[in-house]
């Protein structure tokens, strides 16, 4: 039963949930700040792209909480991604002069990380919060 085990794998479980949907609230204003940036004002560009700088290394905690919470693989492996496709998102952003297609993918990764940080977010505090059984079947 994954609700056994220590108070410190019960705090990275915990902690991992909580730092997932945070992960999700930055996504949504990173978004919403480059919103700012083409439909208000080009100034907002700066907001954008320092805003990253907060909350970029997120899913390298939730990377460590896994391995420290004895979380299963799907939970180390999408939190490992996050940060990978963070990297391919700064290299879109940088790579326009080069490739200028590759930042047209800018977006379309904006939202790949969005539905993956929903998806995790969700899983994770099912995980954390929520009594199960051995199956993994939610006993309410």
């Amino acid at each position: 039963m994954k609700n056994e085990g220590s108070k410190r794998e019960r705090f990275s479980r915990n902690s991992f949930a909580l730092l997932a949907i945070l992960f999700t609230f930055c996504i949504v204003a990173q978004v919403f700040l480059a919103g700012l940036a083409i439909f208000v004002n080009p100034l907002n560009w700066m907001k954008h792209t320092n805003f990253i700088h907060l909350f970029e290394f997120i899913p390298v905690i939730m990377f460590i909480l896994s391995f420290v919470g004895n979380m299963p693989r799907w939970a180390i492996g999408q939190s490992a991604a996050l940060f990978v496709i963070i990297f391919v998102m700064y290299f879109t952003a940088n790579i326009t002069p080069v490739l200028p297609w590759a930042a047209a993918l800018h977006p379309v990764i904006a939202i790949g990380i969005f539905w993956m940080s929903i998806k995790l977010g969700s899983k994770s505090w099912k995980y954390a919060f929520k009594p199960q059984t051995n199956e993994g079947i939610v006993v309410e």
